[in-house]
């Protein structure tokens, strides 16, 4: 299949599995990388947990801060959006800045996060982005605001309604009647943005070395793996990622790691047009989505190689049944 045909597929799957979608697969190896609408900004929801935890660790590498110091927590207001670590705790807890780290990204703990927000505040992740010349993503305020939603406010057999505000209150220029989805307002980046940071990551940057294999090590012990990862997870390969979900928003950025040694960013930005809380198939299309543009360029790589697309490949072969 020609690469046009393709997206032009891939595009009305996703239209018609209710979901507007912003994807960018990039193999690191080449710079090579096809995606749909890669240049939209959206509300970062929880990938902003990825900056900061990059900022986090550069100052814990600096010595800045102490990886080891115990922090003091308080017990969080216990909402829908924090199912997992401190923010289901009743009482206040001392947590060391290193295990703040790990629950931050690896449990998406938005009292963890908030907690190295005080640390590092929102303005401080985006001019240490800006430091390292990634200028795609924006940081604006704490993960707290996730949770301040009119969802927060309603029964959960009413989430729909929520729902229905998020896709129905929008604006033409990205403003939103919810401030967490307005982008003038949010935290926010664009799918390009996010596999730039991926790329910074994983490749030699200006991102320091330490700082940036202390995060890959926590993404890849990311404990959220329901969306992209039974696309991309097998003996024949480590996936590590992050996910953000926020109302109807539902986001994954990652990179896969073959055993050839071929490296791939994969993100997923996308909105839902279904005015649903739970919505497993929508999770299984933008898996289905990114693994087909991974398949489409992998299958380019070696053609380019082979000069044919069933050229060997000196890998075992990926297990493709779901996990």
């Amino acid at each position: 299949m020609t690469t046009e045909a393709l997206l032009r597929t891939l595009r009305e799957e996703l239209t018609d599995g209710g979901l507007r979608a912003s994807l960018l697969v990039r193999d690191l190896g080449t710079g090579e990388e096809i995606g749909i609408d890669p240049d939209v900004p959206l509300p970062s929801a929880s990938l902003v947990k990825v900056p900061l935890a990059l900022a986090t660790a550069d100052r814990i590498r600096r010595g800045e801060l102490d990886g080891a110091q115990a922090v003091e927590v308080a017990p969080g207001r216990i909402t829908t959006a924090g199912p997992t670590g401190l923010s289901r705790f009743r009482h206040p807890a001392r947590v060391a800045l290193d295990d703040l780290l790990y629950l931050s990204t690896c449990v998406s703990d938005g009292r963890a996060a908030d907690a190295l927000f005080d640390l590092t505040p929102p303005d401080a992740v985006t001019a240490r982005l800006r430091a390292w010349n990634l200028t795609g993503i924006t940081v604006r305020h704490r993960t707290e605001e996730l949770t301040e939603t009119p969802q927060e406010r309603l029964e959960p057999g009413q989430a729909h309604l929520a729902h229905a505000l998020a896709i129905g209150a929008s604006t033409a220029g990205r403003g939103h009647r919810v401030p967490q989805l307005d982008t003038s307002r949010a935290n926010t980046g664009t799918a390009r943005a996010w596999a730039d940071l991926l790329e910074a990551m994983w490749l030699p940057s200006a991102v320091p070395s330490g700082t940036a294999a202390r995060v890959r090590e926590l993404m890849r012990h990311n404990l959220i793996r329901h969306r992209l990862a039974p696309d991309f997870s097998s003996d024949a390969t480590v996936w590590s990622s992050k996910t953000g979900t926020l109302l109807n928003l539902r986001h994954e950025a990652g990179v896969v790691e073959h055993l050839d040694g071929q490296r791939f960013a994969v993100v997923v930005l996308t909105e839902s047009l279904v005015p649903a809380g739970v919505q497993p198939g929508a999770e299984a299309l933008m898996g289905q989505a990114a693994r087909a543009l991974r398949d489409h360029l992998r299958r380019r790589a070696r053609v380019a190689v082979h000069g044919f697309p069933g050229g060997p490949d000196p890998a075992p072969k990926e297990d493709r049944s779901t996990p």
